[in-house]
């Protein structure tokens, strides 16, 4: 057993990658997926579309490695954590799109629990804001807009599941209804600190007990699979993660104070805080880390909606770009941002800000101004979300941040890294691992196999990484970092 095959499904994309052991990439397929959008604010995926992406890319896999399969250990899942949907239990076939963690329908539901004074009752149980990012307030509102479908739900016809759970009982035939730790952490009916679903949270959102899936750690068994008969024989599903705390597993964070930055079309920044829950602070989220032997592990989180999905915007929206790889030379072309900012809240503004309310603006543009220094505007907007979750974790942890290990495409653009590490003036360490939240649920697949015995087993697995360090001087940090705080305060 010293292959493992990983399935990452992201909110762009599904990709396979099959490791060896140690971490090598030995191949990998991707098929990205439709991003779609019935009106202003609301974001869908369509499930169906994302299983069959997931056979297709397990199955260019397994075409071109015939050969390697009778080593194949077992199956990981690392996924987009806060999107969910409800599907048939019986089938396995989806009731509706899948609503997107950046979907916003959920914000007039959201406003009204923070009139009734329920934030802080939330935020003790799960450690997340009433905010509709996570998954619950959608829940309600699929609730209220379908009474068919409420009533299979209550039934227990239909159920719940973040996208884990749903492929997990596509994969197994329907035999297992289950997720991991991490992902139910995401839903907002969650209690982080007893480690179960609580029913108050889900009386408050009008989300069924029993729809909801059994509750597993990281490393457990989550039944097998030959992946509708792609693969020559069943192996186990073991390893299933959230994408972002997959990534803090492979970066190997697993102590107090080391913390990381996932880049991709939103960034989800996680410090590593221990095994006590603290109750978060007023601008960031805590995080469930993992669970392992029983034990958890906890994370600041500060979220980012608008990141790599910035550039997207460039390249869609605007047409300034032909492809988001030639963002940096177009970046690069001028000196500096020209005094322009671009503030993404596209999508509102999340950590530390969270004001679902705010919108997009550009700012400080003359005649001067150039698509360059939009473009420009556009990377620096990604450092100044960072710089500013950073600065809350510090002032929320009281714990010092003097590395930030990154990963996710957008770290192979050279100017975003140095100016990340510039603004934030931490050393930002670049995993040469692109693929780190499928080689974070894989490393949970091979602790649940015994390949390793322990976290300290994966000591002596290598890895190359790049270092950017901090080279703008303070003064000038902060004139810029300024210039980004008075644009922002414009559109709140």
């Amino acid at each position: 057993m010293s292959l493992i095959l990983a399935i990452d499904q992201s909110t762009s994309g599904t990709k396979a990658v099959l490791f060896g052991r140690s971490g090598k990439v030995l191949d990998k397929a991707s098929r990205e997926h439709r991003q779609i959008y019935p009106q202003p604010g609301w974001v869908e995926h369509d499930a169906e579309e994302i299983w069959k992406n997931v056979l297709v890319v397990i199955g260019e896999i397994a075409k071109r490695n015939r050969a390697k399969l009778s080593r194949l250990g077992g199956l990981s899942i690392a996924n987009q954590r806060e999107t969910i949907l409800t599907f048939d239990r019986a089938t396995g076939k989806p009731l509706h799109n899948a609503l997107v963690w950046q979907d916003r329908r959920g914000d007039p539901i959201c406003q009204k629990l923070r009139a009734q004074g329920r934030e802080a009752f939330v935020r003790h149980a799960t450690g997340l804001k009433i905010d509709t990012y996570f998954s619950a307030s959608k829940l309600k509102w699929l609730v209220a807009e379908k009474p068919a479908l409420a009533a299979k739900l209550k039934s227990g016809a239909a159920v719940v599941g973040t996208i884990d759970t749903y492929l997990i009982h596509r994969l197994t035939g329907g035999k297992v209804f289950a997720t991991d730790f991490t992902n139910a952490s995401r839903t907002l009916l969650f209690d982080i600190a007893k480690l179960r679903w609580d029913e108050k949270l889900c009386k408050m959102f009008g989300v069924p007990p029993h729809s909801l899936a059994e509750v597993r750690e990281s490393q457990a068994q989550f039944g097998e699979t030959d992946a509708n008969g792609i693969l020559p024989r069943r192996i186990p599903i073991v390893g299933v993660i959230g994408d972002s705390q997959a990534s803090l597993f492979a970066q190997r964070c697993y102590r107090p104070g080391a913390a990381k930055a996932t880049f991709g079309s939103g960034t989800s920044v996680l410090l590593n805080i221990g095994g006590k829950f603290r109750p978060p602070k007023k601008d960031a989220v805590t995080a469930l880390a993992w669970v392992l032997s029983g034990k958890p592990t906890y994370a600041a989180e500060g979220i980012i909606n608008f990141s790599a999905a910035t550039i997207s915007w460039l390249q869609n929206q605007l047409g300034l770009i032909g492809k988001s790889s030639e963002v940096e030379k177009l970046a690069t072309s001028v000196k500096d941002n020209g005094g322009v900012y671009l503030v993404p809240a596209f999508a509102g503004l999340s950590a530390p800000y969270w004001s679902p309310q705010a919108r997009a603006a550009i700012l400080g543009m003359t005649g001067f101004t150039s698509k360059a220094h939009i473009a420009r505007a556009a990377e620096e907007s990604i450092a100044y979300q960072i710089r500013d979750v950073l600065d809350a974790m510090r002032a929320g942890s009281k714990i010092k941040v003097r590395n930030l290990h990154a990963d996710g495409g957008p770290t192979r653009d050279r100017f975003l890294m140095q100016f990340t590490a510039d603004i934030t003036g931490v050393n930002l360490i670049i995993s040469e691992v692109a693929e780190s939240s499928a080689w974070g649920a894989a490393m949970n697949g091979l602790l649940g196999l015994g390949v390793y015995p322990s976290l300290d087993a994966f000591a002596n697995v290598p890895r190359r990484q790049t270092i950017f360090r901090p080279r703008i001087k303070a003064g000038a940090v902060k004139k810029l970092h300024d210039g980004w705080r008075a644009a922002v305060k414009r559109i709140l």
